[in-house]
């Protein structure tokens, strides 16, 4: 019996589950974490690692693409789909590899299988054969992930109608695709198969692309979006669709107008919904809401040692914010006194061509919560450092509280913005104010230049532009 009593047990091993595992056993907590199918969860298995690595190749071969604009010869360029799905996959289990490593050197107990919680402090597993075993601890983490949402007449099913899972994998390119949904999920894949030559419609039922990013941002990328080939149908829906054996006719309804579309495939980008469905959480009197448990502002649910964190607990739904959740309840289960994750100071990535990146109110917020603003503006066609990249197509815009200095948000469009949005973040956590940004020098010659220029641009003190 007391192999199986643990002082934690996590359920679920993905980006936040495996992190509170590992945090709680660093600071001595007995730990086991269960996990039904890969270690490392959706992100490292079926989201974010694998779609950067398609992405990355995708990258390359727009480069070589462009090889003459930077003086070079890169003739018969192509790209081989078996050998870019293959070298993605490849990095999925060398990181899977590495997180099972991290939980044996930390001490983690790993108990593989599908976990119930048949009563508070109790978690059941029924492994691959059939046989149930139980497990005991004072506290429990849900952190089971979510999967993508169906819409009702566009169910995947692996062939003409795909989820992101099966878009990580295709086995030949599609000539033509629909993309239903405009987020960070729609437009990466978007992304990906334009750079191998399908033609790409995106439909979004509202009005701009990427609705959750500020307008100004959101109307830059629909234009170079345009400009790369991909059609886009904003304020308009799927009304049907109808799969053959060789293709999918779609009925696009767009204002009071309807057109039909031939596709050989169609990606559902429509979100996602918690994975609650058989945990036992409502017997234990865990409320639930619209697929995913209900918790406050330091993932604790209403039922005293049971907690939840990433993508099952609600928006956002990121992997880093699942993380720093996980890291957050391991602490405060230890004893600790850790503060709770803020979610405006959580940034946001969307890795296409060009990326995305923001931190903080959009200006349309900052302005509805009645904040009087400063906005600066920096755009990349000043900036040497993307000059010389060949990179020259890109934003940054800052937005501070006229009153304060207060940074209240951070917005990027260009290369390698996904890299750069963390000195946003950084200085919001710090409560730095707009005018210790001016005053820190930026090394030269960098995109990261941008940055300040867009701070100086908000004060009216702009240099380069």
């Amino acid at each position: 019996m007391q192999q199986n009593t643990f002082d934690l047990i996590v359920v679920g091993a993905g980006p936040g589950g495996y992190v509170a595992a590992l945090r709680a056993a660093q600071l001595g907590l007995r730990t086991a974490i269960v996990e039904r199918e890969h270690l490392g969860g959706i992100c490292l298995n079926w989201g974010c690692i694998p779609a950067k690595s398609l992405l990355r190749s995708a990258e390359v071969l727009d480069l070589m693409r462009r090889a003459e604009e930077f003086g070079l010869g890169a003739d018969n360029v192509r790209h081989d789909l078996a050998a870019i799905v293959a070298r993605s996959r490849e990095v999925v289990t060398r990181l899977t590899q590495g997180v099972r490593h991290l939980l044996r050197k930390g001490g983690v107990t790993i108990i593989e299988g599908e976990a119930t919680l048949p009563a508070r402090g109790l978690v059941a597993v029924t492994d691959a054969h059939g046989k149930t075993s139980e497990y005991r601890a004072r506290d429990i983490v849900i952190a089971t992930g979510a999967r993508a949402r169906e819409l009702p007449g566009l169910e995947s099913d692996g062939r003409r109608v795909w989820t992101y899972r099966h878009a990580l994998v295709p086995e030949t390119t599609p000539e033509r695709l629909l993309i239903v949904g405009s987020g960070a999920i729609g437009i990466e894949f978007a992304s990906f198969y334009r750079a191998l030559g399908t033609e790409v419609t995106v439909v979004e039922v509202r009005d701009r692309i990427l609705p959750a990013e500020d307008a100004e941002i959101s109307e830059l990328a629909g234009k170079q979006f345009t400009e790369r080939g991909i059609r886009v149908l904003t304020s308009a829906t799927v009304s049907s669709a109808e799969c053959h054996a060789d293709k999918v006719i779609c009925q696009i309804r767009q204002g009071d107008r309807e057109h039909s579309l031939e596709v050989d495939n169609v990606i559902s980008a429509v979100g996602i919904t918690g994975n609650v469905e058989g945990l036992g959480l409502e017997a234990l009197g865990v409320m639930l809401e619209r697929n995913q448990v209900v918790v406050d502002a330091c993932c604790r649910t209403d039922v005293a040692g049971i907690w939840a964190i990433g993508d099952v607990a609600g928006a956002p739904w990121l992997a880093h914010k699942a993380s720093h959740e996980g890291t957050m309840v391991a602490e405060l289960i230890a004893g600790g006194s850790p503060s709770p994750v803020e979610p405006t100071d959580i940034p946001r990535c969307t890795y296409s061509q060009p990326q995305i990146a923001s931190v903080g109110l959009t200006e349309e917020q900052a302005r509805a919560h009645g904040r009087r603003v400063k906005v600066g503006r920096f755009p990349f066609q000043a900036s040497g450092k993307a000059l010389a990249q060949g990179e020259p197509q890109g934003l940054v815009k800052t937005i501070f509280d006229d009153a304060t200095g207060e940074l209240l948000g951070a917005h990027m469009i260009g290369a390698d913005v996904t890299e750069l949005i963390h000195g946003y973040t950084v200085s919001r956590t710090l409560e730095t104010t707009g005018q210790e940004l001016m005053d820190t020098v930026f090394p030269h010659p960098t995109l990261s230049e941008a940055l300040h220029e867009s701070v100086l641009s908000a004060y009216g003190r702009a240099l380069h532009y």
